[in-house]
C-alpha cells in the first residue's frame, strides 16, 4: 500500500473525543486519525505508529478492555482468515510499535464491529482512548507460524464497554477533556523528548550508554526541573536530558546534580556531556542542587 500523505498525529486529536463513532474508516483519514483504510497500523519504524484498528482479522488477539495482547502485521491471509507464513520485526507495522514502545508514544485505538469484544460497537468504529505499547515479544499462533505480539494498555481511569460508554457519552466527554489536558502535556513532552534523544543518537549523557532494542535504542528524557506543582519545570531542552533509565533515577532521587559547569556532584564523578545544539538553563540546574542539598 502506498504511504500516506497526510501527516501523522500522535495522541488526542481536536474535536475527536474517546468515544467518537465513525460509519468507515474512511471518515478517518481526513483528519489523520487512522491516515491508511487498508491496514490496522497506521505508523512507520521511524516515527512511531499513532493508531491501530482492531477489526477481527487476526485469530490470536485479545482483547481485555484496558489491556490489549495485539498481533503485528504481516502473513496473513485475509481471504481464508488464517495465518499462512511468519511475522516479523522488519514489518512497517510493527517497527512502528516497536518504535512508540522504546519512544513512549500513546497510541489510539479504534476497535470495529467485526471485532468480537464486549467492547466493540454493534455497527461502525469506536475510537476506545490512548494506550501505551508496554511490551513486545515473539511466539507460535494458534495456525502454528511465528508472530508478533504487543501488549498495549489503557492510559485513562476506569474502563467501560462501548455501549455504557455511549450511554454516559455525555459525562464521558467532559470528564476525557479535562485528562486530556495531561495527556496532551504528555504527548508534547515526549515529542520534545525524542529530538533530543535522536541529537545524542539516545546516549545517556552521563555515561554513555545507548540501550539497544529489537528494531533501534532506548533512552529516557529526563527532566532536571519536575514538572507540575510546586516544582513548576517547564517542558522544552532546556530542563531535559538524555539519560539511562538507571541514571534518569538516580538524578530524581537526588543521587547526584550538575554543577554549572556540567561537572558531576555526589554519587558519581564525571562530567555531563552536552552536545552544542542542546542548550540548557542553569536555573534548572540550580533548583536541582537546592532541591537535593548540593548549594
Amino acid at each position: 500500500m502506498a504511504k500516506s500523505t497526510r501527516p501523522m498525529k500522535f495522541g488526542e486529536i481536536t474535536g475527536i473525543p474517546e468515544g467518537t463513532r465513525f460509519e468507515n474508516r474512511r471518515e478517518m483519514m481526513p483528519s489523520s486519525f487512522h491516515r491508511n483504510h487498508g491496514t490496522g497500523i497506521d505508523g512507520n519504524g521511524k516515527e512511531g505508529a499513532a493508531a491501530i484498528v482492531l477489526s477481527g482479522g487476526y485469530e490470536d488477539d485479545q482483547d481485555f478492555g484496558d489491556e490489549i495482547v495485539y498481533t503485528g502485521q504481516g502473513g496473513w491471509d485475509s481471504s481464508k482468515k488464517v495465518q499462512i507464513s511468519d511475522q516479523s520485526w522488519d514489518e512497517r507495522g510493527n517497527a512502528a510499535l516497536l518504535r512508540s514502545a522504546d519512544d513512549g508514544l500513546p497510541v489510539r485505538v479504534i476497535r470495529g464491529h467485526q471485532h468480537k469484544s464486549p467492547w466493540s460497537p454493534d455497527e461502525g468504529y469506536i475510537y476506545s482512548g490512548l494506550y501505551s505499547v508496554v511490551e513486545a515479544w515473539q511466539e507460535r499462533g494458534k495456525s502454528g507460524f511465528l508472530i508478533c505480539r504487543f501488549r498495549l494498555i489503557y492510559e485513562g481511569g476506569e474502563y467501560k464497554p462501548a455501549n455504557e460508554r455511549e450511554v454516559h457519552l455525555d459525562t464521558r466527554v467532559r470528564t476525557k477533556q479535562r485528562k486530556s489536558g495531561t495527556v496532551t502535556r504528555v504527548v508534547r513532552d515526549s515529542m520534545i523528548s525524542i529530538q533530543l534523544k535522536r541529537l545524542y543518537d539516545y546516549q545517556c549523557q552521563i555515561c554513555g550508554l545507548a540501550i539497544e532494542t529489537k528494531k533501534g535504542f532506548y533512552a529516557e528524557g529526563a527532566h532536571i526541573r519536575p514538572l507540575g506543582s510546586p516544582h513548576d519545570g517547564d517542558d522544552s531542552t532546556k530542563n531535559l536530558l538524555c539519560l539511562c533509565p538507571n541514571h534518569h533515577v538516580m538524578l530524581d532521587k537526588g543521587s547526584f546534580s550538575i554543577a554549572d559547569d556540567l561537572s558531576l556532584l555526589g554519587t558519581i564523578n564525571g562530567q555531563l556531556n552536552l552536545h552544542p545544539a542542546h542548550d540548557i538553563d542553569h536555573g534548572n540546574l540550580k533548583y536541582h542542587r537546592s532541591s537535593h542539598g548540593f548549594d
